[in-house]
């Protein structure tokens, strides 16, 4: 039975919960804790001189199982060879050696690892014509039943709430079919793709009826970004809009969560609803801005009644009259607001975000894209600069993942008509052109850069970062490019943060000795690239500690375009005046390969300058919603405690 070390609700505290859910610290623990059930059930079959009938899952979500199943074969004998596998799905048409195909994931994670039998590893045919898919798909299913049906299937789940490629609409009673893959789906998977326009908009899908027969299924689901969708899933009705919400009809079904995925469940997210609880200072603030913002009322108007009706009493009980907690949640949220984040010089600080001294401090904001630093902290950025401190700023990654190939080609050919304009010969410089030309003309879909192509991008990316700076008024001796070894792949797939990536931001912060840190605090996606740099950061400073000019480095953590702090973990908030917003727009603005539609849009159509302002904004209304001044916008941090 899987155990966690910080779930520990009841029954009764799980009642709005409709599926077995257990929460881990991470994702790490999560899908050891998985592999040592698969791998007791692989044992119990081999006592019993019988197969194990596995169904697989693709995407990020089982990476990490299948990187520790690898471990348990290589390291404690697990054997696989009574195992029979049979994957969810696959992109269809799909060649099996193609870049994106789950044929050539599950070697590269798994197969091709462990003494799995060839002609047991069942993945969907790609490759069959649209007249053969209805016969193959039964004889798929067919097998499956002939083995006595799936053991344990593991699953993730879409932004939508699909299971393998089952999209909102499925039916409950679906069989193994080719599908239309769902817009958020197609979306989600673009940035494998190099865009929307190269990604399949057709699978083949195991259908819902065979996952629901399977003996124990096991949903994984990591990061912030699948929060919302689990809720829907765990709490809310059965609905085919949300085919995960099936599974709450299945008997021995699961949800495996790391924290982050499991935020919106009621018992994280409003925990008085479920129990009792010690009202401490966090969840008081928690329970009181979210009463505030969902009755549409200012906290100083909320009163008893709200209070007792919305699951409160306890903390009247506790803490007196609402009216005193309103002025306390009040006078809190009031002193997050700044408009000198590097801390106000000759003032008292008792109450400010930031300390007073040193008046001039030493700053470095990491950036993991060559744009972060401006999308998600530009005004902060800019403030810091204008009030007289030394801004350093670091851009962990080259970015070169993210320019357009005709961009690529334009900034080749540019150097190209350079030399000719100046008579400047340089066969170098022709043939590097000449390559990285043939190269593009005949690029297939998903192709791995040249090294030529990745550095021309690189190049561009970095250019535009500069021009940023310049912009803001640092000097090149305060703009780094790190390159962090860990993201040099030329795909999406990156590589896990290592000892270099590590060593190299250890020697930054120790060089310049911060007084502040700024670093991206997104955990969406465990995988994804703003998390990796992050973990870079945090390892860094975990060595670093015991240095004394560490006593005094405090780090603040900013979000991203695509999301911001939710308004109750806000520490910091600096506000921006309507002429700043415009100044951190021109600034956005320097990034040109990123304006005008960008590689990875994600779900969201808008630019990069209009998300950050609509989301700065936004911060700012809540703001004012919530009973304070009004400003044109806002940028929020959360300082982390190391």
């Amino acid at each position: 039975m899987l155990k966690s070390k910080i779930d520990k609700a009841t029954g009764f505290e799980k009642r709005f919960e409709n599926i077995n859910t257990v929460v881990f610290e991470n994702s790490t623990e999560a899908s050891k804790e998985v592999a040592q059930e698969i791998a007791a059930l692989i044992k119990e079959k081999q006592s019993e001189g019988k197969p194990c009938i596995l169904g697989l899952a693709t995407g990020s979500s089982p990476k990490g199982l299948y990187a520790e199943l690898v471990r348990l074969h290589k390291e404690e004998g697990l054997s696989f060879k009574n195992v029979i596998s049979f994957n969810l799905d696959e992109y269809y048409p799909m060649e099996p050696n193609s870049i994106n195909s789950y044929v050539r994931f599950m070697k590269e994670l798994l197969f091709d690892h462990v003494d799995i039998l060839p002609e047991n590893a069942h993945v969907p045919d790609g490759l069959l014509t649209k007249e053969e898919i209805a016969d193959y798909c039964h004889e798929y299913e067919a097998k499956i039943e002939a083995l006595g049906g799936i053991d344990l299937q593991i699953l993730g789940i879409g932004g939508n709430g699909h299971i393998g490629f089952n999209e909102s609409g499925s039916l409950q009673n679906s069989k193994t079919r080719l599908v239309a893959l769902d817009h958020i789906t197609r979306v989600a998977a673009s940035k494998d793709f190099f865009g929307l326009n190269n990604t399949p908009r057709t699978a083949i899908t195991l259908g819902v009826k065979k996952i629901m027969e399977a003996k124990r299924v096991i949903l994984l689901a990591w990061g912030e970004g699948k929060a919302n969708i689990v809720k829907k899933s765990v709490e809310d009705e059965v609905t085919n809009r949300v085919p995960a919400s099936f599974l709450q009809e299945h008997d021995n079904a699961v949800f495996i969560l790391d924290k982050e995925a499991s935020s919106k469940l009621t018992r994280v997210n409003k925990p008085w609803l479920v129990e009792k609880i010690v009202w401490t200072d966090k969840l008081t603030r928690k329970a009181v801005l979210g009463l505030a913002l969902d009755l549409k009322k200012p906290i100083l108007m909320l009163t008893d009644a709200d209070y007792i009706e919305n699951g409160m009493s306890d903390l009247l009980a506790d803490s007196g009259p609402a009216y005193d907690t309103n002025i306390k949640i009040f006078n809190k949220l009031q002193n997050t607001i700044t408009g000198w984040p590097g801390g106000k010089p000759n003032s008292d600080d008792t109450h400010r975000p930031e300390r007073a001294e040193p008046a001039k401090k030493r700053v470095l904001i990491f950036s993991p894209h060559p744009d972060d630093d401006i999308i998600s902290m530009g005004g902060t950025f800019m403030r810091l600069q204008e009030q007289g401190h030394e801004v350093h700023v670091a851009y962990q990654t080259s970015g070169n993942i993210a320019v357009a190939d005709d961009e690529a080609l334009r900034f080749a050919r540019f150097v190209i008509d350079y030399n000719e304009k100046f008579g400047i010969k340089s066969e170098e410089a022709d043939n590097i052109y000449k390559k990285a030309e043939a190269f593009l003309q005949n690029k297939k879909n998903s192709e791995i850069d040249i090294p030529e192509v990745r550095y021309i991008k690189g190049l561009i990316r970095k250019g535009e970062a500069r021009a940023t700076s310049y912009f803001v008024g640092l000097p090149d001796s305060q703009i780094h490019f790190m390159e962090l070894p860990f993201y040099e792949t030329g795909t999406i797939e990156k590589k896990p943060i290592g000892p270099e990536d590590v060593q190299l931001t250890v020697d930054l912060i120790e060089k310049i000795k911060p007084h502040q840190i700024y670093a991206a605090g997104d955990l969406a996606d465990p995988h994804g690239t703003h998390k990796v740099c992050l973990d870079a950061i945090f390892e860094a400073v975990k060595v670093l500690k015991p240095k004394e000019f560490m006593n005094d480095c405090w780090l603040w953590l900013y979000r991203g375009a695509w999301q911001e702090w939710g308004i109750d973990e806000v520490e910091m908030a600096v506000p921006m005046s309507p002429d700043q917003v415009l100044a951190k727009r021109h600034g956005i603005f320097k990034h040109q390969s990123q304006k005008d539609g960008v590689v990875f849009q994600g779900t969201d159509a808008r630019e990069f300058w209009q998300r950050a302002e609509d989301r700065n904004r936004e911060t700012a209304e809540l703001y004012h919603q919530l009973g304070l001044a009004t400003y044109a916008a806002m940028e929020a941090f959360v300082r982390w405690h190391y």
